[in-house]
């Protein structure tokens, strides 16, 4: 969330929606899965979890360097931000998020019904991932639009390179707060 209001403040509402559909599309691979039965494998094996748990943690301080970086528009940093980029940045920035994992490993297991032979534990978990991924895109989208409200009045002139610092302080503290959560006791 914090991702999608820095690029918003940074790039603009386009930008920022682009990367709200990889997003989307990050935690669309979550409930595929979980819906596969991979779920269990990755919260059986804390290997495979440290490492996504890490990447992920690395992910959002590389975003939080880029974003303390000069902010120049013809800058190779800034002409990358093509659509495509910017999607799959999105979609890194979230399948790697060991809180969305955690979220379809130990959460949405405890909504699906288990019987005996029953063949639609997939569809269930199927399911329960579709209104997930629906709902936060729909807030996401919701933090785009503010997060664009907001940008004539924060973005203008000296303000700029104070506020993207600020916000890559802010990124920094959520890859901290994310490291410190999301490990295993």
């Amino acid at each position: 969330m914090a991702y999608l209001a820095t690029l918003t403040l940074d790039r603009g509402r386009a930008a920022a929606l682009l990367a709200v559909v990889g997003v989307a599309a990050g935690l669309s691979v979550h409930a595929v899965v979980a819906a596969l039965g991979l779920g269990a494998l990755i919260g059986q094996a804390p290997s495979i979890y440290e490492v996504l748990r890490w990447t992920g943690v690395a992910y959002i301080l590389f975003l939080a360097w880029e974003g303390w970086q000069p902010h120049k528009e013809n800058s190779p940093a800034h002409a990358r931000g093509t659509s495509g980029s910017l999607m799959w940045r999105g979609f890194f920035s979230n399948v790697f998020n060991p809180k969305s994992i955690m979220f379809f490993v130990s959460v949405v297991p405890g909504f699906v019904s288990y019987q005996a032979g029953d063949r639609s534990l997939p569809v269930q978990i199927g399911l329960y991932g579709a209104v997930y991924v629906a709902i936060a895109t729909a807030i996401h989208g919701c933090i785009v639009l503010l997060a664009s409200e907001l940008r004539p009045r924060l973005m203008t002139g000296s303000r700029q390179q104070a506020i993207r610092r600020f916000l890559s302080v802010a990124l920094v503290l959520v890859a901290a707060w994310l490291a410190w959560t999301t490990r295993r006791i």
